[in-house]
């Protein structure tokens, strides 16, 4: 391929140096600071950067899914500030910077794709990788064109002059300094204090890494912005029979269009219904009656809610797999053919329904008995967002117009964002402090690995009702009291635990 690119213009130069703003901006931020307010900041400063420098790029019109996204990544960013869960922690580390990516490229790119088009990743990656790193000629180019060796004659003999004159000046400065600092104890304080004050916040090596720091990371900036300013274009090449690209063989590729034969899906549909409509009319009684005391002979409620429970689960998302195949890639059908297959995929969703409020009950019964943990609330998490893409497809059936892609992407992205905002420690923290209540018991070495969200209701809880667990949150806790971390790297959820902590 031949890969072409306009001619470089003068607004790089403010483009490039902006960039090595943000990224100083960004080192400053970050640099022995960790992550905390610095997060939302500086994503902040980026999308201005991008909107400043690129908004002649920007699709129109802004639609309600953009600003739903730009949403989404401030929420996001502000994870790092309100809560300190260590798993959402590093999942938002990854989260964050990829939905950043998909956002921008959906606003930026030439291509202008739909926000539910699965190429928009591919052509995520195109502009983080090769659009960026193309774009470092143009950073040496705009380099050597800034250089003084460019200037006009008259500029480039006065800055000649001007290094003359400092040349000139430094050892007289020398002599002067020392004499004004003998003659006045106070100023030779103040000159002193200045290279004081440097070493000891920046050393020569911390200085160097954070100059590397600096210039990398803002020849990374620019690349990235200018891969949307000015992107490269692919243009296809000559066939080697001197045609337009079209291969020897002389045909064209066409799109392979999947399809499942109506009969082959009725078959599969039918043969699965049966069993699951066997399953759910044989174990009705039970499946929702263990709050009434009806379980199967034999069984505990422990023994109930641990026995199928991943099962039923592993089933409905089985299922779920079946109508989505069955949605997207059925074939067409005849009238009688299409019915029966539409009221197949009804009783598969009612059934799917059915074993996952099963898997739910099993599991809230669970937790009744053994307590509440991490594991147990995403799964609950999960089969809630199970059940709405159910519902979803269910409305897919009966109305074919639903989007089910964008639905998904939809609901996925506002499922996320909602369980990092449901403050999962603090929730579980005050589900175990129930339990005790009604058990007398609690598990103190799971609660004092809950994250700092939890820790003021714990120590609350603790001073009163459990002071073996008092003292080991203190004593797990006592680093709050020494973090010596700048502004940038301020945490709500820290901060509170820290004024817990200074209550007796």
């Amino acid at each position: 391929m031949e890969e072409k690119m306009e001619p470089v213009s003068r607004r790089e130069g403010i483009a490039l140096l902006a960039g090595f703003a943000l990224a100083a901006a960004h080192q400053y931020l970050f640099y022995g600071n960790g992550f905390g307010v610095s997060v939302p900041i500086f994503v902040i400063l980026f999308y201005l950067y991008i909107y400043v420098f690129a908004k002649g790029r920007l699709r129109r019109p802004i639609t309600w899914f953009d600003w739903l996204a730009f949403a989404a990544v401030l929420l996001l960013s502000m994870t790092f500030v309100l809560f300190a869960n260590p798993l959402f922690f590093a999942l938002n580390l990854l989260a964050l910077p990829c939905l950043i990516l998909l956002h921008t490229t959906y606003l930026l790119d030439s291509e202008r794709r739909s926000w539910s088009d699965p190429r928009l990743i591919i052509g995520a990656l195109d502009h983080l990788i090769p659009q960026c790193l193309r774009h470092f000629g143009t950073v040496f180019a705009l380099a050597g064109s800034l250089t003084f060796r460019k200037l006009e004659e008259g500029r480039r003999k006065m800055l000649g002059k001007v290094l003359i004159g400092l040349a000139f000046s430094m050892p007289l400065l020398m002599i002067v300094i020392s004499l004004l600092s003998s003659a006045d104890g106070r100023f030779d304080r103040i000159l002193t204090a200045i290279p004081d004050w440097l070493s000891r916040h920046i050393t020569w090596e911390d200085g160097l890494f954070r100059l590397i720091w600096i210039i990398l990371l803002g020849i990374l900036l620019f690349g990235y912005l200018w891969g949307f300013v000015n992107p490269w274009r692919y243009e296809p090449q000559t066939g080697a029979n001197g045609g337009n690209g079209v291969p020897p063989g002389g045909g064209v590729d066409e799109k392979i269009d999947i399809r499942f034969d109506p009969v082959i899906t009725a078959t599969v549909l039918i043969s699965v219904n049966i069993v699951y409509l066997a399953f759910v009319s044989l174990q009705f009684t039970y499946l929702f009656g263990a709050w009434r005391g009806v379980l199967p002979e034999g069984s505990t409620y422990a023994e109930y809610a641990r026995s199928g429970f991943l099962e039923l689960v592993a089933v409905t998302a089985i299922n779920f797999a079946i109508l989505i195949g069955t949605l997207v890639f059925g074939g067409e059908a005849g009238t009688l053919l299409r019915r029966l297959n539409r009221a197949m995929l009804y009783i598969l969703v009612v059934c799917s329904c059915i074993m996952l409020v099963s898997a739910y009950t099993r599991l809230v019964l669970y937790e009744q008995a053994y307590g509440y943990t991490y594991i147990r609330f995403l799964v609950h998490a999960f089969m809630i967002f199970l059940g709405v893409l159910l519902l979803c497809a269910g409305l897919r059936i009966r109305y074919e117009a639903v989007p089910l892609g964008k639905c998904f992407i939809v609901i996925g992205l506002v499922a996320y964002v909602a369980v990092n905002y449901a403050n999962m420690d603090r929730f579980i923290a005050a589900k175990n402090i129930e339990h005790y209540a009604d058990e007398g018991r609690i598990d103190s070495s799971y609660l004092t690995g809950l994250s700092a969200d939890a820790l003021p209701m714990l120590l609350s809880f603790s001073r009163e009702h459990a002071p073996d667990l008092n003292r080991e949150l203190r004593e797990r806790w006592q680093h709050l009291r020494v973090d010596d971390r700048g502004w940038p790297g301020f945490n709500a959820a820290k901060h509170r635990a820290l004024q817990a902590l200074k209550q007796k």
